[in-house]
């Protein structure tokens, strides 16, 4: 006998929403909802299998017995199945076993809308309803000005598993304990964001979290979903933003996850030219069926709404651009206008972003984006993909390499360092220094630089300071804020031992007071992501291997000027242009002892003369310390 009674949370307005694909509320429908009927109380399921001959639900509340609680297809040929199973509870584990009219084949698959999983390696889902009275009403009502283009946006991303651990207990620290020990970090570096690399659930560690089976539930390795929002709320309560990593580019073969869900290729394409990745050993989503497009768009929508996240950082969307990614000629086929733009992909993305947008506009999103496609960031009436901002691949690349080198030949390569500016205001770029550049043989940040323990570490300086002071917002990966020697390793604790040595310690409280700048400078933020924002002083000195430009603010009263060494051989008497100013004052400098540089060449009295310079009426004479930046302020 089916134990299952008929019941429905769709109306036919839902229906009609769903075979459209522009439901975006999915997860209010779709899943396990706890439900009173006819005053019992139970779960309600439901799940879309439109390949399916029956779908049982199975669990440890039937002995994970097949046909014991058979699901009711619906009439209207939605391929949703659903039912109300009388007496499950909060916390019962289930599955969703498929029969398939494809080749008969059963599975046995996790809730794709499932807010809670089972701890990996076990793969069920859990009935979950959350349980949380939010009390982050003042972070939410002043957040459009927090995460506006106009404000100081300075993240520190971080991998949960291994920011810190219990090593004598060798495991994670849960989401309660982040609560306490990493945002008061956070708040004390001030940053103004954190960025999670992907916190949905997944079964495979080495994967770092990008190969989700749980797009609606927090991983459950480091506590329950509402350890989680209290997490995210305790951020909020300290100023800080939170922005996850979010998926929407591929998702493993697991036997338990979406991938040939109904015994054929629901969630992803079905050709493998545009459905398996190369790379990653992974499925790529359908973008062209509805109900996937409206699947992912309703998960981002989720994790603004049931958990105020602040902002989603979209992962590989050059991947999903482009049809030709990392295959060979003859592993694609063009698209109908002859192109490799994958179309679907790209109308995906733009609605994303719309829907967005026009839900959550006190949000941003975020593409890491590694290609010159053009107008990411730019509003999609325009044309554009209508991300927010655009990890600033170009420059991270460039300045990495001429970091690497040899001060004595960075002057054969100014070209490198100076780049950037040619096309910084093409897009709202965010500069990132993230985890992708401290793993498999790249080395650590201050391993990269040339020189001795001193010059490794004031070129580091050096590193950080020019990608606060370049226009666009800032991005750094934890560990490098401290000088972590040793590469980034997703199975142990960062080597927070290191804060007890000067050179690290002084490179720590350095990035605070850089984020401290950053957020007090207005010149520094308010234009960032404009031309108007910037103005080079020059940026023709190769041979000193120096470069200055002006940043500027809405106001003409105040402009931040900025001066780079980037040789080891300090400078006396170097003399700089500038348009005519009341006073000047150093306000930050990078070899200052406090953060273990020589701090011998301070500038605490400047005059302004009259002689011309660099195509200025007016000039000054500095001392610049090897291996430094100087940051002065111009008073009009």
């Amino acid at each position: 006998m089916n134990k299952v009674l008929v019941h429905s949370l769709f109306t036919d307005f839902d229906i009609e929403l769903f075979k459209n694909g522009t439901h975006y509320r999915l997860y209010e429908k779709l899943g396990s909802h706890l439900i009173e009927v006819d005053g019992v109380k139970g779960t309600y399921f439901a799940v879309w299998a439109p390949s399916a001959k029956s779908v049982s639900v199975i669990g440890d509340f039937n002995h994970w017995v097949e046909g014991e609680h058979l699901l009711n297809v619906r009439w209207d040929e939605s391929g949703i199945w659903e039912g109300f199973v009388p007496g499950v509870e909060q916390g019962a584990v289930y599955k969703y076993k498929i029969h398939s009219h494809h080749n008969d084949v059963k599975t046995e698959k996790a809730d794709p809308y499932a807010k809670r999983c089972e701890h990996p390696p076990k793969t069920a889902s859990i009935v979950w309803d959350f349980n949380k009275t939010w009390k982050d009403g003042h972070w939410m009502r002043k957040r459009k000005k927090r995460n506006a283009l106009d404000a100081p946006i300075s993240v520190y991303e971080v991998h949960l598993g291994s920011w810190k651990r219990k090593v004598e207990e060798d495991r994670f620290l849960s989401y309660t304990e982040l609560a306490d020990e990493l945002v008061t970090y956070v708040k004390d570096m001030n940053f103004t964001h954190i960025e999670f690399m992907p916190v949905m659930e997944f079964p495979y560690d080495p994967s770092w979290g990008y190969q989700i089976t749980g797009y609606y539930a927090p991983s459950s390795r480091f506590g329950y979903p509402e350890e989680f929002m209290s997490l995210i709320e305790t951020f909020h309560k300290n100023d800080i933003g939170v922005i996850l990593d979010w998926v929407p580019s591929h998702f493993p073969e697991d036997a338990h996850g979406l991938g040939m869900f109904d015994g054929t290729a629901l969630y992803e394409h079905p050709d493998r030219k545009k459905g398996y990745h190369p790379d990653w050993k992974s499925l790529i989503f359908n973008y062209e069926r509805p109900q996937v497009k409206a699947f992912l768009i309703s998960n981002a929508l989720f994790w603004l709404d049931k958990y105020h996240i602040d902002g989603l950082r979209v992962d590989a969307v050059a991947s999903m651009l482009f049809l030709d990614y990392s295959r060979e000629e003859g592993e694609w086929e063009p698209n109908i206008y002859g192109g490799n733009e994958y179309l679907g992909a790209i109308d995906f993305l733009k609605t994303f972003n719309e829907e967005v947008y026009k839900n959550y506009p006190d949000t941003q999103t975020i593409a890491e984006e590694s290609t010159s496609f053009p107008m990411v960031s730019k509003p999609t009436f325009l044309g554009g993909l209508g991300f927010g901002m655009k990890w600033m691949m170009g420059w991270m690349h460039d300045t990495l390499e001429y970091f690497a080198k040899e001060p004595i030949y960075r002057k054969h390569h100014q070209n490198e360092i100076t780049f950037s500016l040619n096309y910084a205001f093409t897009e709202n770029f965010m500069l990132p220094l993230s985890h992708d550049e401290v793993v498999y043989g790249k080395q650590s940040l201050v391993n990269k630089m040339p020189g001795d323990q001193w010059q490794k570490f004031a070129n580091l300086r050096l590193l950080f300071g020019y990608m606060y002071l370049h226009p666009g917002t800032n991005l750094i990966f934890q560990g490098g804020e401290f000088g972590q020697y040793d590469e980034w390793n997703f199975e142990k604790s960062l080597d927070w031992h290191l804060l007890d040595h000067e050179f690290n310690k002084g490179i720590n409280e350095y990035v605070k007071d850089l984020n401290l700048l950053y957020k007090n400078q207005k010149p520094l933020f308010e234009k960032q992501f404009s031309h108007e924002g910037f103005e080079w002083i020059d940026y023709g000195d190769a041979e000193n291997s120096v470069l200055s430009f002006m940043r500027k603010g809405k106001s003409d009263k105040n402009k931040v000027l900025a001066v780079f060494n980037f040789t080891p051989v300090p400078r006396e008497n170097f003399r700089i242009g500038l348009p005519e100013v009341k006073s000047i004052n150093e306000i930050f400098n990078s070899d200052h002892q406090k953060y273990y540089g020589s701090g011998n060449f301070q500038n605490k009295k400047i005059q302004i003369n009259k002689k011309a310079w660099h195509n200025r009426s007016h000039s000054i004479e500095i001392d610049l310390p090897p291996l430094a930046m100087l940051v002065l302020e111009l008073k009009s």
